[in-house]
């Protein structure tokens, strides 16, 4: 059985996943928090996880788990502010990022987890079912929906054709 990795290894190679999770399914402003509470859950628990585990599905379970509750607590909770923006508070992303961020907002929520999980998380199918609940087809599914949504999405925006793209390229604007 292999010996487990120091955790600070276990950050440097799988936190940029991690918050890549994080960001798409919280959005920019609140993925460090879901980032920092997923290693500071991760690490309380990762004495007793197996050497064997895979440590990087098991990194973006926690997120998923700690994104939601980010989630659930921004809709339990009031936000009073002394006056209403005009405009949204600029965040330091690329357009691309942004892009895919809001693109990734308008899918259902069950597409948006499959495709954030599998293309920007790595995991396989029967993973991203474990996580999001259901089997590892209606997971592949979902993904292919979500996919083809996004791709329908991108086009009608940069005034380009649908067709013709692969999944590598919905991999690489996943990046």
């Amino acid at each position: 059985m292999p010996a487990k990795k120091p955790f600070s290894e276990v950050v440097a190679r799988h936190g940029s996943t991690v918050l890549r999770v994080c960001r798409a399914v919280v959005g920019a402003v609140d993925a460090d928090d879901a980032w920092s509470e997923t290693f500071l859950s991760a690490l309380r628990a990762y004495p007793a996880l197996p050497a064997d585990a895979n440590v990087e599905a098991w990194l973006v379970t926690i997120a998923h788990r700690k994104a939601v509750d980010i989630v659930r607590k921004a809709q339990r909770s009031a936000k009073p502010v002394a006056e209403v923006p005009v405009a949204a508070t600029a965040v330091d992303l690329d357009e691309t990022e942004v892009d895919l961020t809001r693109l990734l907002s308008r899918l259902p929520e069950r597409q948006r987890f499959a495709v954030v999980y599998h293309y920007l998380g790595g995991l396989p199918y029967a993973e991203v079912a474990a996580v999001v609940g259901g089997s590892p087809e209606a997971a592949r599914r979902a993904a292919a929906d979500g996919i083809a949504k996004l791709r329908k999405a991108r086009a009608l925006n940069s005034g380009a054709s649908p067709a013709g793209r692969g999944a590598d390229s919905c991999a690489e604007m996943c990046k």
